[in-house]
């Protein structure tokens, strides 16, 4: 459900209907799931609208108190894990995850403990 409620997000790009679609769901609990597939779908997909897009995404969700701090954690600290395994896949995994993750700093998304946690080359 999370991982459709983002690909339909990247082609419509309203914010308010995928916040919307995610509090639908009605399981919080499970959030960091959300941030965990979206910046997966973000290495994957390597284009540079979708990684503005999830940035916005993320940074709403984290202002309206629906994604919290910790889950925010979780699921870029399960990106971190699995940065091998998806580099196999996707080479150019880790620079993207580099911009990705500073632009989420920059933009008060994440802590710098969360960004310098960040696996580097």
């Amino acid at each position: 459900q999370m991982n459709l409620l983002l690909r339909e997000y990247l082609l419509s790009g309203e914010v308010s209907e995928a916040e919307h679609c995610l509090r639908e769901l009605e399981v919080p609990h499970f959030h960091h799931e959300l941030v965990y597939e979206a910046v997966v779908m973000v290495l994957e997909g390597s284009r540079e609208e979708s990684v503005a897009m999830m940035v916005t995404l993320l940074k709403v969700l984290w202002e309206t108190g629906l994604v919290t701090l910790d889950q925010m954690n979780r699921g870029f600290q399960r990106v971190y894990e699995e940065l091998g395994d998806i580099s196999l896949d996707v080479p150019l995994a880790q620079g993207l995850l580099e911009r990705l993750v500073e632009l989420c700093f920059d933009r008060g998304i994440i802590t710098r403990a969360l960004r310098d946690a960040c696996p580097s080359r």
